[in-house]
């Protein structure tokens, strides 16, 4: 996890990257991206770590994943 977080944040248009696991529901990891556009995450999607990382999570115990994008106008401080 820490060799894809590394090699993502280091992409062309990728803003954030991270891991955070679930204080409530320990095991359960939460992934945080943002992305300039959708061709940047897109362009993410055909990495070979991505590729690496898609065969070995299945090591890592990964046995359920739900993807979600969204699209944010704005952000203000608060």
């Amino acid at each position: 996890m820490t060799a894809m977080m590394a090699a993502s944040r280091v992409e062309d248009g990728c803003l954030d990257y991270g891991y955070a696991e679930d204080v409530g529901e320990p095991g359960l990891v939460h992934v945080f991206e943002r992305w300039r556009d959708q061709a940047a995450l897109d362009a993410h999607f055909q990495t070979p770590h991505m590729a690496a990382w898609r065969t070995a999570w299945p090591s890592f115990g990964v046995s359920d994943r739900r993807l979600f994008a969204y699209e944010v106008a704005s952000e203000t401080a608060i």
